[in-house]
């Protein structure tokens, strides 16, 4: 069973490189493995459970919603038209910028979804703008995916510092240099590959151009980066405002609306259209990919590999690295096989001549690296469907910087 589930997971790899439909690919594929496993249900059960993913749902439809509501009033056109003077100036520092703003937020706001959603509807069209390639600017922004590390509401934080018997805080501190290693690593990475494949510039961005004649009205322009300032500034300096995405986004439109006295109904329709075509686009390969999942686990190919990883003690110091970072990478999530791992072996760690912390720290590096690598992911699917592309255009370029981030965060971590 195990290889016969291999064989086909290596076949849906093989397919989605291919650019088959992604949502076609994961579908089948997980319907295949339930129903080899003899359980069919499982896959059709996840199907129906993903319908209703409240909290992908709400980000990402209300997200895409928004967009199309600045589409509309033309405040993403006053956006880049402002922006477009001062991108052309700092153009070598591009990439790099909306990485590490992106980390940024995400350490503000610990979903890398919701991040996702958030900052890839400003910097992905700003960098298309500006002429870099549509999956460069998703892999720049997915990239920058995993500063959630560094807040304490990580649920992997609390687990690491309760087993350790430290505060939440000295965990964050221990893993703090590594983090920022890591990042610097796949920021200078993914900048290097956007030159190397000539995509830092040059794309004519449909509906994005920016014009020179165009007459800037600077409170239009601030209109669609209002939403992400509101979630920042109430997850950090103004808890009256702390909020969630989807209540951002209508906050947002609201205030549009004020602004720019469009149309109400022709807002309220371009709004809905643009939660309609998120459902279809977006959420469907989400939904796709927890089919696949759901495959994967009735063959029993996750509690295979976590065993595997846990009853091989000689090896543990590269289990606890690069294990969950496999298992991210394949389900799209790290949490399973780093709960696991906190859980099963990070207590002992004294045993391997390791810290608590030091191993948990590294078991969760490791699966937020391959969460942020992996084709389905959701965060992954998001910053796809926002730059219309498929999400293996955005693993193919955020590949190499997340190992190099993985690479060299594990090597702060254990030295």
């Amino acid at each position: 069973m195990l290889t016969v589930g291999v064989i086909l997971v290596i076949a849906t790899i093989y397919f989605l490189v291919r650019r088959y439909d992604a949502r076609l690919v994961l579908l089948v594929a997980g319907i295949v493995m339930a129903s080899a496993a003899g359980n069919p249900m499982a896959a059709l059960n996840s199907f129906a459970k993903e319908m209703t993913n409240s909290g992908l749902i709400q980000a990402v439809c209300s997200v895409m919603g928004f967009a199309m509501v600045m589409r509309f009033t033309e405040c993403d056109k006053h956006l880049i038209n402002l922006m477009a003077n001062g991108l052309g100036k700092v153009r070598p520092f591009l990439i790099p910028g909306v990485v590490i703003a992106t980390y940024a937020v995400n350490v503000a706001l610990p979903s890398a979804a919701g991040t996702a959603a958030a900052a890839g509807a400003i910097f992905i069209p700003l960098m298309m703008s500006a002429g870099v390639h549509p999956a460069m600017a998703a892999a720049a922004v997915k990239c920058g995916t995993y500063g959630s590390m560094l807040n304490p509401g990580l649920a992997h934080n609390p687990m690491v510092a309760k087993i350790a018997g430290v505060g939440v805080m000295e965990v964050i501190a221990f893993q703090f240099k590594a983090n920022i290693a890591s990042l610097l690593a796949a920021t200078v990475l993914i900048t290097a590959i956007a030159y190397y494949k000539k995509e830092h510039k040059g794309y004519h961005a449909e509906g994005l151009e920016v014009d020179s004649y165009f007459k800037v009205n600077l409170l239009y322009a601030l209109m669609p980066v209002f939403p992400i300032l509101v979630l920042i500034l109430g997850a950090t300096m103004v808890p009256a405002l702390k909020t969630d995405v989807p209540q951002a986004m209508i906050i947002g439109c609201a205030l549009a609306l004020l602004v720019t006295r469009k149309n109400p109904v022709g807002l309220s329709n371009a709004f809905f259209d643009g939660m309609g075509k998120a459902y279809g686009e977006i959420i469907g390969i989400i939904i796709s990919a927890g089919v696949f999942v759901s495959g994967l686990s009735a063959m029993g190919l996750v509690k295979a590999f976590i065993d595997t990883m846990l009853n091989n003690p000689a090896i543990v110091k590269l289990c606890a690295a690069v294990g969950p970072f496999l298992l991210g990478f394949v389900v799209g999530s790290g949490d399973a096989a780093t709960m696991a791992f906190n859980q099963a072996v990070t207590p002992h760690a004294g045993d391997f001549g390791m810290g608590v912390v030091q191993m948990g720290s590294m078991a969760t590096l490791g699966g937020t690296l391959g969460r942020t690598i992996s084709p389905i992911a959701g965060a992954t699917i998001i910053v796809a469907g926002i730059a219309g592309i498929s999400p293996m255009e955005v693993t193919r370029r955020n590949g190499l910087p997340i190992v190099g981030a993985l690479i060299i965060g594990m090597a702060f971590l254990l030295y």
